[in-house]
């Protein structure tokens, strides 16, 4: 008689759960600490003006360090290749699309279960 080891496969839900903590350890750890400004570049723009394509930089270290990679995977939002860079792709208009996707890392990355303080503002925006 032979005995079976059960190995446990992760689900897709449990293995975006762990992309997704990995993602934000490595943007914790290595690009972004609370108070930093966040530059983000405009890609392009859809026709219809109803989407942009936007990366996301930092300046660490006398360095330009480029996070759009591991935002997309935090914020779940579509990484493409435009003209041989990443970028988010954001949906919407009306608005200025760098600062929504600035605040929308910055809450995605330092907010706190009961803590009544935004932290959509804990990061700083600016265009580069």
């Amino acid at each position: 008689m032979t005995t079976a080891t059960a190995t446990k496969k992760t689900t897709k839900k449990e293995q975006k759960a762990l992309d997704v903590a990995y993602a934000r350890e490595q943007l914790l750890t290595h690009y972004v600490s609370e108070g930093d400004t966040i530059y983000t570049v405009l890609r392009s723009v859809s026709s219809s003006g109803m989407s942009r394509t936007i990366s996301l930089k930092v300046a660490k270290d006398g360095k330009i360090l480029d996070l759009t990679y591991y935002a997309s995977i935090v914020l779940d939002w579509p990484l493409v290749e435009v003209n041989g860079s990443r970028a988010l792709r954001v949906g919407g208009c009306g608005m200025d699309m760098g600062f929504h996707t600035v605040y929308s890392l910055s809450r995605a990355l330092f907010r706190v279960e009961g803590n009544t303080k935004d932290a959509g503002y804990l990061l700083n925006h600016a265009w580069a």
